[in-house]
């Protein structure tokens, strides 16, 4: 979850029509525009250098040359900023870089820049993290160097570990699992149970993908909603999500799996094993993900892979759907994108998940395992929904919607009726 700049320059002539009225408008445009492109050009340069040099003291932990870059008269600002960089003492960086996307104030002794943060965990990210930042910096002197003043998220963009509080780092054998505020231990065993998913989504999904997992642990619910930019509402009862980019706009960040520890917490050893399961299918399905699957897809096949090498029974696994089933409340469709809204009513979240689970098991059962993964990546091959999901069951398992929903109707009955 990087912004551009673009030239906003307008221009307008007034007076007489002659070409020699026009010529000099166009040259008086021309000189008035010049110097102040290029100090926007000049200060974003030297911007970026005041930005290389905090970069290249976050990746040695050098913390004199870290505050050497920022404004000496900020007192509060740096004692936050020595204690930030003290919270990354432990996590594995690869690479940390700034981008500076747009300078305002450019021929003041004052800027705001848009920046974007990169940065990449060291054997587990493939592609940088990135984080929308704005940075305030002032310049102390005629000639002297930019000093950062103030760095803060840009609006909507969630915020970072590090921010929360000094990072424990915990590594396995397929993952790496970073927590802040939460016992040592508890953080080993989230990392056993993420090395157990990694293997267990790789037998279900064959297709080339990391084979590893990040997971963040931060210390509350209100935290957890921190690091995705979200109401904490949408999250009490949530174990964890997967954060990551859908759409096919071919820039794939990393994936983070998100744990709220306090939900998670409640769980026992089956709970546990199934929720990171299901969110390290994520993490692997994801370059095959677009804005054209349906969520009862993605969100069936992930737990299709949780539950694969489980025992417990559809009634077990489905009860809400199955008392409803009972009930004679069969659903007359398959679950919509709505229906797994985290704020909504938990009952139908419940039986959307329930529902999208039976209806992968309907077409590993019908077709087979080969084709529903290849339903799912013909499905997440569009760029956009309309059409896709009819287009793939066509090519791929050679139905339409109307059968497979007849055929999943009757599929609720015989497993949970």
């Amino acid at each position: 979850m990087a912004a551009g700049t673009r030239d906003t320059r307008r221009g307008r002539t007034r007076g007489r029509s002659t070409a020699g009225a026009v010529l000099a408008g166009l040259l008086f445009a021309s000189a008035c525009a010049a110097p102040r492109d290029t100090a926007d050009r000049v200060t974003a340069e030297e911007i970026g250098v005041t930005l290389d040099r905090r970069a290249t003291a976050v990746m040695a932990h050098d913390t004199k040359a870290y505050l050497a870059a920022l404004d000496p008269r900020a007192e509060s600002f740096r004692a936050a900023q020595r204690t930030e960089l003290r919270n990354l003492a432990d996590v594995p960086l690869e690479s940390w870089a700034y981008k500076v996307n747009g300078v305002s104030g450019a021929g003041t002794g004052r800027v705001s820049a848009d920046v974007e943060l990169r940065y990449r965990f060291k054997g587990y990210d493939n592609a940088p993290m990135s984080s929308s930042r704005t940075v305030e910096l002032v310049r102390r002197g005629a000639d002297g160097p930019w000093y950062i003043a103030a760095d803060r998220a840009a609006e909507d963009t969630p915020g970072l570990l590090w921010q929360q509080g000094d990072v424990e780092v915990v590594r396995g054998t397929h993952s790496l699992v970073l927590g802040v505020g939460r016992p040592a231990e508890e953080l080993r065993r989230v990392a056993d149970t993420a090395d157990r998913a990694v293997p267990a989504v790789s037998g279900a999904w064959p297709e080339p993908w990391a084979r590893r997992v990040v997971v963040l642990v931060p210390e509350s619910v209100d935290d957890m909603a921190g690091l995705l930019g979200s109401p904490v509402e949408s999250y009490r009862g949530i174990a964890a999500v997967t954060t990551g980019e859908v759409g096919g706009s071919g820039r794939r960040p990393a994936d983070r799996v998100i744990v709220n520890p306090q939900a998670y917490g409640m769980l026992g050893e089956f709970g546990r094993r199934v929720v990171l399961t299901h969110e390290t299918t994520h993490v692997a399905t994801r370059s095959h993900t677009s804005a054209a699957t349906p969520v009862w897809l993605s969100e069936g096949f992930a737990d299709l892979t949780a539950y694969r090498q489980e025992s417990r029974t559809a009634q077990e696994l489905a009860p809400d759907l199955a008392e409803a089933v009972r009930g004679g409340d069969l659903p007359a469709r398959l679950p919509v994108d709505e229906d797994f809204g985290f704020g909504g009513d938990a009952e139908t979240l419940a039986k959307a998940y329930e529902g999208g689970w039976l209806a992968c098991e309907l077409i590993v059962r019908d077709w087979g395992e080969e084709e529903l993964i290849a339903f799912y990546k013909a499905v997440g091959a569009r760029s956009g929904r309309d059409g896709a999901v009819e287009h793939a069951m066509q090519n791929v398992l050679g139905t339409t919607p109307q059968d497979f929903t007849a055929r999943w109707r009757d599929y609720l009955r015989d497993r949970l009726g």
